[in-house]
């Protein structure tokens, strides 16, 4: 075995997680009169690095000097930490294009060194002011390597990984304490590696939760008792609510790179399967692992590699991307990103599962129910649509043609005046909302079709939120290449279908993520900031719903990005 394959080991045991992710900058732009955010047009800047490009012009890949191991391990990191999420982990494409030497072979060193320092138009984040020179340089280099191969995990492996910290018979029969814990709010400290649990009510940390590199996700049992966590370095974590003090009571490590995880929802004529068993969806290696829901004790691998549903191509890392547990059969219905499958996972028989698969979409990503429950909307975001799966029908209905890489996160629902029942998306590459009628049988004429679009200042969204009882819908913008929208929120009226307001959250970092409180009457903002910025690492923001106005801050949070509140989370309200 040569040196890189155990540098990329060591890499991917740090815990550096794939993803199209930003590292806050914070530079002071100042905010337009009245507290409305002017259009990203009139005050986008762009960011230039100079990079030392020598011979860089003409250099060809045979040309250009091996990585010594220090040089090696340093682009390893880089790259998964700041690239492998859109360009795969084998360098092969994905949301961004395929990044082998092969491919780069028509282009310049320097214009490589420009994307990577700048970024681009289509969505991808300049990188200069994060890598420095030297950074953007050696990552040139590294891309003009072959691509190492990276470690598989075997059953086995995660077995040895697997902590069962606290055993089910002894865990607390009812809660410890008198705070309403279904009002907790699971909040990811991403840099630091933990998640804090904060009340709702009181606004205090409870606790704060090691594990593990870069929380992607928390998810809810379906009794709301346990979080269920999953980072960016494959370890998943079950948080005990009821504790005095929450805590961890299992962890297990089922990949090197994660995004999901979901627990079984089902209960009806073919069983009762309330929590019993765990899903994590993996980046690498390309799997699924079923876990027990009580101890997350390892029981079932399962690959997804396979072959494109529209083409007929073997792809060697069809991802996981979002999982969501249906109530109308014991099934999990699971996204593999690059193969644009849907996968109907039946846990009925968990030892011998079987899979339907449904030909969607290429390119799947993130999405969330409508407010029934009944059909799925998730994006295919590289195809700029949105995949309509129908849980009871186990079909897909509908794709629906958005705009420009829709991101919707979980997506938000509610009842337009004149189209009724909808579901929308916020997209990374143009500043636009769209709505989706989800309504056949009382609205067909409006059904799985964009009803409105509604122009917002900026591109760079990630999350749409709202709440049934809220006149509101909240964006945020952290991707955006304009600093000041980079830290906003703008509110749009539900009832007028147009921007309400838009407003600076913090004078640094970004506004990232939205969440209500169980009753809806407040909503929850993030500000993402840098770890090693004392009194700028991050804070939580916590606005009244109805006013939009700021009740208080909840400091002292390391890097704080998705908030996800226990009912809500559990009941699939957004």
């Amino acid at each position: 075995m040569n040196f890189r394959w155990f540098i990329y080991l060591a890499v991917v045991i740090l815990g550096l997680g794939a993803g199209c992710t930003y590292e806050s900058e914070q530079a002071a732009a100042p905010q337009s009169a009245g507290g409305a955010v002017e259009k990203e047009e009139s005050r986008a800047k762009t960011v230039t690095t100079e990079v030392p490009l020598e011979e860089a012009e003409n250099a060809s890949a045979a040309s250009l000097p091996e990585l010594t191991p220090a040089e090696f391990e340093r682009a390893t990191r880089m790259y998964f930490d700041r690239c492998a999420g859109c360009h795969g982990v084998l360098r092969k494409g994905a949301t961004g294009p395929a990044l082998t030497p092969e491919e780069l072979q028509e282009r310049t060193d320097a214009g490589l060194a420009m994307v990577i320092a700048n970024g681009t138009s289509g969505g991808m984040p300049g990188w200069g002011d994060v890598l420095g020179e030297d950074g953007v340089s050696l990552l040139v280099r590294f891309l003009r390597s072959q691509p190492p191969t990276p470690p598989e995990m075997s059953l086995e492996d995660m077995r040895k990984s697997w902590n069962l910290i606290v055993e089910p018979e002894k865990r607390p029969t009812t809660p410890e304490h008198g705070r309403n814990w279904q009002n907790f709010f699971s909040v990811t400290l991403r840099d630091a590696g933990k998640v804090a649990i904060i009340d709702g009510d009181t606004k205090e940390v409870v606790s704060t939760v090691d594990t593990g590199y870069a929380v992607h996700i928390s998810r809810m049992s379906a009794t709301g008792r346990y979080v269920y966590t999953i980072g960016r370095d494959g370890k998943a974590v079950m948080i005990d609510l009821w504790m005095e003090k929450p805590d961890k009571v299992a962890e297990v490590k089922a990949c090197y790179d994660a995004r999901s995880i979901e627990v079984s929802k089902y209960r009806g004529e073919e069983g009762d399967f309330y929590d019993r068993y765990v899903i994590v969806g993996c980046y690498w290696p390309p799997h699924f692992v079923i876990l027990n829901g009580s101890t997350l004790e390892p029981i079932k691998v399962v690959s997804t590699r396979g072959y494109t549903y529209d083409t007929g191509e073997y792809h060697p890392e069809p991802r996981v991307a979002s999982i969501v547990a249906s109530r109308y059969r014991p099934r999990w219905i699971v996204s593999v990103k690059e193969t644009g499958q849907i996968w109907l996972v039946d846990y009925s028989d968990v030892r011998n599962p079987t899979v339907k698969m449904i030909e969607a979409e290429r390119f799947l990503h993130d999405g969330g129910w409508d407010a029934t429950g009944r059909y799925f909307l998730v994006a295919a975001n590289k195809r700029n649509s949105i995949v309509v799966l129908d849980a009871r029908e186990e079909k897909v209905v509908a794709k629906v043609e958005t705009g420009r890489v829709p991101h919707p996160g979980r997506g938000a629902n509610w009842v337009d005046p004149e189209y009724g029942p909808v579901w929308a998306t916020v997209h990374l590459g143009e500043g636009l909302m769209a709505l989706i009628g989800t309504d056949p049988e009382g609205y067909p004429e409006y059904a799985w079709k964009v009803v409105r679009r509604i122009e917002l200042p900026s591109s760079g969204s990630l999350f749409i939120k709202t709440h049934p009882d809220s006149p509101w819908v909240w964006v945020d913008f952290p991707l955006s290449k304009n600093e000041t929208m980079q830290r906003s929120v703008c509110v749009v009226s539900k009832e007028e279908a147009s921007i309400y307001r838009c407003w600076e959250v913090a004078d640094y970092g970004r506004a990232v993520h939205m969440e209500y409180s169980m009753d809806g009457r407040e909503v929850w903002v993030s500000v993402w900031g840098k770890m090693n910025e004392e009194g700028r690492e991050g804070e939580i923001v916590v606005y009244d719903d109805r006013t939009l106005q700021e009740k208080t801050r909840i400091k002292g949070l390391v890097t704080p990005t998705g908030k996800f509140n226990v009912y809500n989370t559990a009941m699939d309200v957004y």
